[in-house]
């Protein structure tokens, strides 16, 4: 189970009532500690402006968030732990990024490639990955990495073109 505040892994979870309705609250530790600590403030203080629980208006909309192709929301993500369809992940792309980076330690795939496909596909997901870096060498003002990756995406559109077969019909002879 993840944290409801910051997706690390929860260590405390947590049934209240409140307003006559039962909430399950689920912290890692550091949220814990401040969930606890503003807790307590609250009880002896006279405010609780320091408290952020559950009933934060910014989270209720995260939660309350749903998807327009598949109709799932993404509290229902939350509770099981499936998203309904492959346009979900730029709906909740916000909330997504840093569960999987949590969870996977990256948000790239780098593992196995199916054998059975394309050279094509795994050349243009190769172009792909090094535009976005070449997009980033540019931003971050490293030109002479730019510059070595601008020549390695032209060495993989060459080679892409000579896999390809001609687009354009042969003529008879």
């Amino acid at each position: 189970m993840k944290c409801g505040r910051c997706s690390k892994p929860a260590v405390l979870h947590i049934t209240e009532l409140r307003q006559g309705e039962v909430q399950a609250l689920h912290l890692c530790e550091g949220c814990a500690k401040e969930y606890l600590s503003n807790s307590q403030n609250s009880k002896s203080g006279p405010t609780s402006e320091g408290d952020q629980s559950v009933d934060d208006p910014s989270s209720d909309e995260v939660e309350g968030q749903v998807c327009p192709n598949c109709g799932i929301a993404f509290k229902e993500f939350r509770a099981q732990g499936r998203l309904g369809c492959p346009h979900d992940y730029v709906v909740f792309e916000e909330e997504l990024i840093p569960l999987l980076e949590n969870i996977h330690g990256d948000t790239t795939h780098v593992g196995k490639v199916p054998k059975r496909s394309p050279q094509s596909s795994q050349l243009q997901f190769q172009l792909i990955k090094l535009r976005n870096e070449l997009r980033s060498a540019v931003e971050e003002e490293r030109y002479e990495e730019a510059a070595r990756l601008r020549d390695s995406i032209r060495r993989l559109e060459e080679e892409q073109t000579r896999a390809e077969p001609s687009a354009a019909p042969s003529e008879p002879s």
